[in-house]
This record gives structure tokens, sequence and C-alpha cells, in this order.
């Protein structure tokens, strides 16, 4: 799946520190299909501890994790809308992405300056979100007159067409995002053919400072950011980017002991991972045998012959039925020939949605 989050943010809230967390900790890339990375382009592994658990069950010759794609965005000032500063480079690079991590400046740093000369963090959402809002305005402009002309003719399409883009003309000249909008499903497909920046799923990512990191909850920027996203319908995740850097450089044992120090469970690279990857609807399955124990990321609603092309599109081309266990299952059972003897591998056909945590075993011929 290559599905991809973009890190966007104003100039000084942390967002290139963060980005070079991320490249830090980066996946190896022999494991994944890709030739070259682009240097704006960090992948990370998806932190799941049930593949550790089936690789002690399996005894696999190696392990595969799934990996997540996060695309460094372009810098973005007031008037990107209209080509100011990198504002071109910006717009394009946000059309590619598939959701938004917003990174947002809650900390105070009198070393570092402001953009606008004061933290409000409020102020620098709305400013990015502003630019976003004008440049989606402009599509729907540009598309309404033409639009507007063939509804007058009664036109059935152009009647739906003409609904969806009266309500997001509305929205906009009210400096609502697209995202807020219910849409029907018919709407959304109408929605869907415009590219809109504005539909993207967003995360706000709160950069506190190294002395909130284990009690943020003090922090009134990180509050009033919450606030702000759960109007909005948006999730929010706290990190401290500076530490998130050192975090990087750490494994194993020296990663755990400096998170134990810090007294927090979790880093907030691992936190923005799982959140990005819930946001964009993303689930994992696992095939486990002798060769390999690997972790596979697929759209949840998926039905197995569309799971099995993840791996290889002959699977999918030609599916027989996919040996399913869900990983709980396995994990009582302790092998898979006892969840067999337990009745709890399953043979599921063509119409099986598959779940989060399954193990599986695809029969195909081609």
């Amino acid at each position: 799946m290559s599905l991809t989050a973009g890190i966007v943010g104003l100039p000084n809230v942390g967002k290139s520190t963060l980005f070079n967390a991320i490249t830090q900790a980066g996946a190896e890339a022999a494991n994944y299909p890709f030739a070259t990375i682009d240097p704006n382009v960090g992948i990370v592994e998806v932190p799941d501890n049930r593949l550790q658990k089936l690789t002690e069950m399996v005894n696999p010759k190696k392990t595969i994790p799934t990996a997540f794609e996060f695309t460094d965005i372009a810098g973005i000032v007031k008037g990107a809308s209209k080509g100011e500063g990198l504002g071109n480079q910006f717009l394009s690079h946000i059309r590619q992405v598939d959701a938004i991590c917003h990174v947002v400046r809650c900390f105070s740093d009198d070393n570092i300056t402001h953009v606008s000369g004061q933290v409000n963090p409020i102020e620098d959402i709305e400013t990015i979100n502003l630019e976003l809002i004008l440049a989606d305005l402009e599509t729907v402009t540009k598309r309404f007159g033409r639009v507007e002309k063939m509804a007058k003719q009664k036109d059935k399409e152009a009647l739906v067409e003409y609904d969806v883009l009266s309500k997001l003309k509305a929205a906009f000249e009210e400096d609502k995002p697209a995202r807020a909008i219910d849409f029907s499903e018919e709407e959304m497909k109408v929605v869907q053919q415009y590219h809109l920046l504005t539909i993207k799923p967003v995360l706000y990512v709160a950069n506190v400072g190294e002395e909130e990191i284990q009690n943020p909850e003090g922090n009134e920027n990180l509050q009033a950011v919450k606030e702000y996203a759960e109007n909005e319908g948006s999730n929010v995740i706290t990190v401290c980017a500076k530490i998130e850097s050192e975090i990087a450089e750490l494994e194993g044992e020296e990663k755990e002991m400096f998170l134990e120090e810090l007294g927090i469970e979790e880093s907030g690279l691992d936190q923005l991972i799982k959140a990005s990857y819930d946001m964009l609807g993303l689930a994992t399955f696992f095939t486990a045998g002798e060769k390999e124990v690997r972790a596979w990321t697929f759209k949840k609603g998926m039905k197995a012959p569309q799971a099995a092309g993840v791996i290889h599109s002959d699977f999918e081309r030609g599916f027989i039925r996919a040996e399913t266990v869900s990983y709980e299952d396995l994990v009582d059972a302790g092998s898979m020939t006892v969840a067999k003897e337990r009745g709890k591998v399953r043979s599921e056909g063509k119409d099986y949605v598959v779940q989060d945590g399954d193990v599986i075993l695809f029969r195909f011929n081609v």
C-alpha cells in the first residue's frame, strides 16, 4: 500500500526536527520496493508487538515489518495559495499525499524566533488552513460557472454536481474545510474528482518543550489545539521533536531505558506512525512461515482477493481461498497445528472481509 502522510507546518515549529527523526529511524530500504528514496521522503517501520510474538512462535529465517511513508512538505507562508514563497511547491506536494500531519508549535523558546513574533498555535493552524481553503475555492470557482449552465438545462449529473459545488463554495467562503461537510456517498464521488486539499484528513502534532513531555496537560497552547481539533473532528498527538531526534538514534534496550527515564510509555514517533496509519483507515495482516514472518498493510474493508494482491498481483488474479486464523486464536493455541485441531483455522472465500491481525495463507493458481 503506497499511502503517504505529508508533514506540514510554519517555519520554526519543529517540522524539520521531527522529519529528521523519522529519517534517522528509517526502515531498511532493502526490504521494501523502493529503488531510490526521494530526499523529502522518510520510510519508517510500523511498530507492532504482534510481529515479535509471531516470530517467537514460528522462528522464521527473517522477519519483515510493514512500513509507512512520510513526506516532508515545502514550507508555507501567508499568500501560498497565490504563489507566495514556496506556495506552488507546497500545494503541489500536498496534492500528492493522502493525509496531513500538521506540526504546531506549543513550546516557548526565546532562542527560536516564531515567524509571527509570538507563539499562537491556533493562529498558525488557521494560517495554513486558510491557504488550503483559498486554493480549493479557486478550484471550485473555476468549475462552478460551467456546471451552473448545465444544471439550468436540467442535466441530472450537472444538478448533483451543482449542489456539491454550492456546498463547497459556501463552506470555503466561511473559512471551513471540505472535510467539515457531510456528503452523501453519491456526492462524495463527485467531490473526489476535484482532488481538494481540505478534504484530506488531518492529524495535529503538538510540539511541546522537553520539560513538558512528562506532564503536557499543563500546557495551555496544547489544550487550545486539542479544543480546536475536537471541534473539527480531528485528532491530536503530543511530541517533543527535540527528544524524538535523540530517541531515533537509540535501539532496543537503550531506547526502552531512555523512555523509562522520561516516564513515557511510547515514543512520539511511534504514536505518530500509528495515528497516521489509523487516520488513513489502514490495518495489518500477517503471513507466517519458516522462510519469513511478515506484516502487510491493507485498507480496512478489503476482501481476501484484494488483500492477496497486496502481496502479488498473481495472488489476486489466481485467488482460490484464504486459510485464515486470527492472531489472538493463534497465540492462544500456541501453534498453527493446535489452532487447526481446535478448528480455529478457517477457509475463507473471495467475499471474506480481511480483519486486522488475521494470519493468512493464500491459496492461488495462475
